[in-house]
């Protein structure tokens, strides 16, 4: 009785390695799912997937090419400089107090003129990575200075060397050298 309750078409026998009979609704299905699951690995196959581990050398290599490198983040300071946050404030900072330290050093030279001297000579100082001043140039020095002065270009070296302890300047927190065009101005009477 129970058999005749069932619609022929459903019927399965459930015996072992027995054919399923199957209706065209879940044939369609099938082929539907299978073709679907095909082109998807077929596209995961064909795509090119290319993964390229970069290491902190590339990564800090492309970041030092962005970084624009002619402007420092904090400018080299002397200790009474440190206090300093704005740029501009610590360059003047900076640039004052080598101007003093340089002047002051002229002076104990004591040096004697016989006509007077009314001239500017710039120094081009660069402050390395380490905080060492160094006078990369300095300016041509009219004749009359060193007729006068002939001892003038080493004072200037002397004066640079005998700087205080000079803090480097930094850029993201990484020490880098500095160079400034520094005028000097040389009046006697």
């Amino acid at each position: 009785m129970k058999r005749s309750l069932l619609n022929s078409r459903d019927e399965v026998k459930k015996t072992p390695f027995s054919l399923q009979k199957v209706t065209s609704h879940t044939y369609v299905k099938g082929v539907i799912r299978g073709s679907f699951f095909s082109v998807l690995v077929l596209m995961l196959l064909s795509c090119n997937f290319e993964t390229k581990k970069i290491s902190s050398e590339e990564v800090l290599e492309q970041e030092s090419k962005s970084l624009n490198w002619k402007e420092v983040d904090e400018y080299p300071a002397f200790e009474e400089c440190q206090q300093e946050t704005e740029l501009v404030a610590a360059r003047n900072c900076f640039e004052t107090a080598v101007a003093k330290n340089v002047y002051a050093y002229l002076e104990q030279q004591q040096p004697v003129v016989s006509k007077s001297i009314d001239d500017t000579i710039y120094i081009y100082l660069e402050v390395t990575k380490t905080g060492k001043p160094e006078i990369d140039s300095i300016s041509a020095i009219d004749s009359t200075v060193t007729n006068q002065l002939p001892k003038i270009e080493n004072w200037l070296r002397e004066s640079i060397d005998s700087l205080p302890k000079i803090y480097p300047a930094s850029k993201r927190g990484i020490p880098v050298s500095t160079a400034f065009k520094m005028p000097i101005v040389i009046k006697a009477e």
